[in-house]
C-alpha cells in the first residue's frame, strides 16, 4: 500500500512540473495557434538563472528559494515575450515558418546554454525541508512533490482567473474569436497577444526551477527533455484546453511512474501507447473542441 501512495504523489508532483509545461503551450496554441518548439527554452533559462541568483546569493533558505521562483518566471516571461515580438508577430498567418523559427531558437538556445553554463549537468541545493519526507499512510513522500502541486494548482487557478475574469483576458478571447472586429473598436490585439506568450513563459521558467528541485539538477537539456511530455499532456488534454492539460498531466505522470516501477521501467513506451489510443478514438482529446 506504501508503495502505490509513493508512486501517486510522486506522479501527482512530475504532473504538477508537465502541467506548467504544458499549460503555456496550450494557451500559446489555443488563444494564437502558435505551435511553440522553443517553449523548453523558457523553462531551462527559467532554471538556470534561478539556480544562478540561489547559487550568488550562497544560501538555501526559503527566502532565496521563493526569489528564485521570481527570477525564473520573470526570465522565462522575457525571453517568451522577446520571442513573440522579434520573431513570431509577423509569422501568425505563415504556420510553417512558425514551426521552422521556433524550432531554431530552440536548438539555438541549447548551444547558447551549453557555452554559458557547460553541458555537464548542475547539481542544486534547495531548502532543508526539500531533502525531508513526509509519512503518509506509510509512504515517505518527498517534500518537494507537495510544492511541485501546490504551484500547478495556484498557476491553474490564476490562469483561469486571468482568462475569465479580468478584461485584458476577455480581450485576449474576444481577439480569437474575431481579431478584426476587436481591433476596430480601438484595441491593439497584438499587445494582447504578446501578454499571452509572456505569461506562457513565465509559466515555464517557474515550472524550470521546481523541475531543476524535483530532480535534483539543471542542464541545457532539461526543458527539451520535458517538453516532449509537455506536447503529449497538451494533445491528450485537447489543444487549447487548460482543465484538459491538467487533467491529462496527472493521467501521463501517474501511468508512467506506475508503468515504470511494476512494467520494468516501460512508462514512456506506455505514455505513448497511450497517447496513440487518444488519437485513435477521440482524435480532439480529452477535452478538446470539435471543428
Amino acid at each position: 500500500m506504501s508503495t502505490v501512495i509513493l508512486l501517486l504523489f510522486t506522479g501527482l508532483g512530475l504532473g504538477a512540473l508537465y502541467f506548467l509545461v504544458a499549460a503555456g503551450l496550450s494557451l500559446i496554441y489555443g488563444l494564437m495557434g502558435v505551435l511553440n518548439f522553443a517553449h523548453g527554452a523558457f523553462l531551462t533559462l527559467g532554471a538556470f538563472t534561478g539556480w544562478e541568483m540561489a547559487r550568488r546569493a550562497g544560501s538555501d533558505n526559503w527566502g532565496i528559494f521563493l526569489l528564485s521562483l521570481v527570477v525564473g518566471a520573470v526570465a522565462g516571461a522575457v525571453f517568451a515575450a522577446f520571442t513573440e515580438f522579434v520573431l513570431i508577430r509577423r509569422l501568425y498567418q505563415r504556420h510553417i515558418e512558425q514551426v521552422l523559427v521556433t524550432l531554431g531558437l530552440s536548438l539555438a538556445a541549447v548551444a547558447l546554454f551549453d557555452g554559458t553554463w557547460g553541458t555537464d549537468p548542475v547539481y542544486i541545493q534547495g531548502p532543508a525541508w526539500f531533502k525531508d519526507t513526509t509519512d503518509i499512510l506509510g509512504a515517505r513522500v518527498p517534500n518537494d512533490r507537495f510544492v511541485c502541486i501546490l504551484a500547478a494548482v495556484l498557476v491553474l487557478l490564476a490562469l483561469v482567473f486571468f482568462l475569465k475574469k479580468t478584461r485584458y483576458g476577455m480581450i485576449i478571447r474576444a481577439g480569437v474569436e474575431n481579431r478584426s472586429m476587436v481591433t476596430a473598436l480601438g484595441i491593439d490585439v497584438r499587445k494582447a497577444f504578446t501578454l499571452v506568450f509572456t505569461i506562457g513563459g513565465a509559466a515555464a521558467g517557474l515550472g524550470g526551477v521546481l523541475a531543476s528541485h524535483y530532480f535534483g539538477y539543471v542542464s541545457p537539456m532539461l526543458g527539451g527533455s520535458l517538453l516532449i511530455f509537455a506536447f503529449i499532456v497538451t494533445v491528450i488534454g485537447g489543444l487549447g484546453s487548460l482543465t484538459g492539460a491538467a487533467i491529462a498531466a496527472v493521467a501521463v505522470a501517474i501511468l508512467q511512474q506506475f508503468a515504470n516501477f511494476y512494467l520494468g521501467g516501460t512508462g514512456d513506451f506506455v505514455v505513448v501507447l497511450a497517447l496513440a489510443l487518444v488519437l485513435l478514438f477521440r482524435p480532439t482529446g480529452l477535452l478538446g473542441r470539435t471543428a
